[in-house]
């Protein structure tokens, strides 16, 4: 299975590209807040380091890959695939605004927000929401080139995020406040909660690798 590809762009077109990795050109989908970020971040020569979802089945047996710039990207997009009726193709398509704004929808049980993602009816919206309400709190903290981060008073920083880790990822409030202060210890700079959650996410796949 691919799970990440790094190399030159030698084909491009609207919604994929093909990538040159060790001698055997990739294709490789993007949805479109990939693509944009891609093209805003990347000159023509840099080769592009891409997370991959891979999919094959026996009714599809042709590979599908698809590309994102950070692992929370992928992971988001491979919790929206476990919703029932949202496969893969489906799920890049409707990847049209930042993945911050679509799991704080979810977080809000906000349908008619989800509804404007491309080819998302009401039913299935309201499938999303069901399924994912609870589970993406994280992911509304991630930091976007499309957005403004949320302001929020430094005293407020070790709250939020500690809230996050507790009620959306099942740490105990103890060990939640141990990841927090152990993240502004290495990232004492951190002034968002997007920042800091970045750090304390940096920090817990340190310890598992």
């Amino acid at each position: 299975m691919i799970r990440y590809l790094t190399g030159p762009v030698i084909k491009a077109e609207e919604n994929k590209i093909v990538v040159l990795a060790g001698g055997v050109g990739y294709e490789v989908l993007l949805p479109e807040i990939v693509r944009q970020e891609l093209m805003q971040c990347k000159r023509p020569e840099d080769p592009v380091k891409l997370f991959i979802s891979y999919h094959q089945t026996a009714q599809q047996p042709r590979p599908v890959l698809i590309g994102f710039l950070t692992e929370l990207q992928l992971e988001f997009f491979e919790a929206l695939i476990k919703v029932k009726d949202i496969g893969p193709a489906m799920a890049c398509r409707a990847l049209t605004v930042p993945i911050p704004l679509i799991a704080r929808a979810i977080e809000d049980r906000d349908a008619a927000r989800i509804r404007q993602l491309k080819g998302i009816g009401a039913r299935k919206a309201d499938m999303i929401i069901s399924e994912l309400q609870g589970r993406v709190g994280k992911f509304a903290l991630m930091r976007s080139a499309d957005m403004p981060p949320r302001a929020a008073p430094s005293a407020d920083l070790v709250k939020q995020v500690t809230e996050v880790l507790v009620r959306q990822l099942g740490h105990q409030k103890t060990e939640a406040r141990k990841l927090v202060q152990e993240a502004l210890e290495r990232r004492p700079e951190a002034a968002t909660p997007e920042e800091l959650f970045e750090e304390v996410y940096r920090g817990t796949r340190t310890h598992a690798d």
